[in-house]
């Protein structure tokens, strides 16, 4: 069993930026283009949110009832550019209706293109953000 010190966890806590702390944001390839780190912020949250939306509309979801929900998604990226979805805030309707909704978020990542981590004071960070994602069928 491994014992973990408060230390510890305040260390683990220390490494986990929140991305609006970083120096330089998670990118992927096709961001790097932009020398402005608001436009690669913004790249980076379109780029992942468009994987997500043609994930999505290539599984066949039937519902008895239109859903219209915004899901909260918290990711984690790792110093080495892996993306873990750590939770998702869905609505109780949308879960009803769509009972494997958090499996389908977790399967739009597998063909993520390569993320660069974070860098703070030039090294590579693990951070944190949220990304909202628009949810409607009908």
């Amino acid at each position: 069993m491994k014992k973990t010190s408060s230390e510890a966890i305040l260390q683990e806590e220390l490494q986990t930026f929140n991305w609006n702390e970083v120096d330089v944001y998670p990118s992927f390839e096709t961001c790097n283009t932009s020398a402005e780190k608001e436009d690669k912020k913004k790249c980076f949250q379109n780029t992942l949110t468009e994987a997500i939306y043609k994930s999505l509309a290539a599984e066949k979801i039937v519902v008895t009832q239109d859903i219209q929900d915004t899901i909260l998604v918290h990711f984690q990226i790792s110093e080495t550019g892996e993306l873990h979805l750590m939770d998702a805030k869905i609505d109780s309707l949308t879960i009803v209706e769509i009972p494997n909704m958090e499996i389908l978020l977790h399967q739009s990542l597998d063909f993520l293109p390569e993320i660069y981590p974070a860098i703070k004071r030039g090294q590579q960070v693990k951070t944190q953000f949220t990304l909202p994602i628009s949810i409607q069928v009908d």
